[in-house]
């Protein structure tokens, strides 16, 4: 597994991460026992980046299981709070008790990194900042990061005080942080976390116009695994397997690779449900694209829509 720090002067970590919210049963149920081992996995194969949030549903808690009965505890756990309880839900009093019960489900004494899930005020982001460093501080954390942030938000939040990663969504479709967010991150020395590589689960190729998804599964309400969006998408997809198909890779994997093209972009969170997934994820690095071969993709990409 390729390496790369997680943040400037930060501590290496694998660039592929496992993304904790398949096995907390958003997109389908599955039972914990599986879930355990899935998480078991994943350390085994080299993900021991382990990413999850309070949100995740049941994650927090099947990781702490899995790793009570994993040999291999050298893991970099990274979990978020989430904002639970309305438009307060960032307070300080919120946040104190997500990361009293992140660390008890997770049965840890701190957190290699502590997120803020997404912006949301009130209370103001300088006013989270200030309990986040507060955290860090007494030794409960020991890097800061947000997710799903702005510019605008990173820069308030940068002049209260240094935060070391930024988790935004980023894949084929989804670039929208290219153009200003990726500087910034780069500028400032913040490593970059990208979540939804696979787009769900579109990057896959697996599912096709038309395809029903459980009612358990969150995708059954998501705009683009719907109707003439879901078709046009599924063209791109059709035209990047082939790219996949030339390079002996899957689509799953020309998908996590490309986002790894970027050096700013340190880890690749992937969500997996079992351990072939996990394998297969992880054929997402240890090669580089072609300059012919990412002018394609390019092309590809600028005639598919965005979501």
């Amino acid at each position: 597994m390729e390496r790369r720090n997680i943040c400037k002067d930060g501590p290496e970590v694998p660039v592929i991460g496992f993304g904790a919210w398949p096995i907390g049963g958003g997109m389908g149920n599955i039972d914990d026992d599986a879930a355990i081992r899935t998480v078991q996995a994943a350390i085994r194969a080299g993900q021991t980046l382990l990413d999850t949030a309070q949100a995740y549903r049941k994650s927090e808690e099947l990781i702490g299981r899995a790793l009570a009965g994993c040999e291999n505890k050298d893991v970099y756990i990274a979990s978020k709070v989430s904002g639970w309880g309305g438009g307060d839900g960032y307070n300080k009093q919120k946040i104190l008790e997500a990361i009293d019960a992140s660390l008890a489900s997770l049965n840890v004494e701190a957190l290699d990194l502590y997120q803020i899930h997404s912006y949301r005020e009130p209370p103001s982001i300088e006013e989270q900042m200030e309990t986040m460093l507060e955290l860090q501080q007494q030794g409960r954390i020991i890097r800061i990061g947000v997710s799903n942030y702005g510019l605008e938000h990173l820069e308030r939040a940068w002049k209260v005080g240094q935060f070391h990663t930024l988790q935004p969504r980023y894949n084929m479709f989804a670039r929208g942080i290219e153009g200003e967010i990726i500087p910034w991150c780069r500028e400032h020395g913040v490593g970059i976390l990208a979540h939804s590589p696979l787009a769900k689960g579109l990057l896959t190729g697996k599912y096709k116009p038309g395809h029903v998804f459980p009612e358990d599964d969150e995708r059954k309400g998501i705009q683009f695994f719907q109707g003439k969006l879901f078709a046009d998408l599924n063209v791109a997809v059709e035209q990047l397997k082939v790219i996949a198909g030339h390079k002996g890779l899957t689509l799953s994997q020309l998908a996590i690779g490309w986002t790894l093209r970027l050096p700013e972009v340190t880890v690749c969170l992937a969500g997996s449900k079992n351990e072939k997934q996990i394998l297969a994820n992880n054929g997402g690095q240890g090669w580089k694209f072609t300059d012919d071969e990412l002018s394609e993709i390019e092309e590809i990409l600028q005639e598919a829509p965005k979501i």
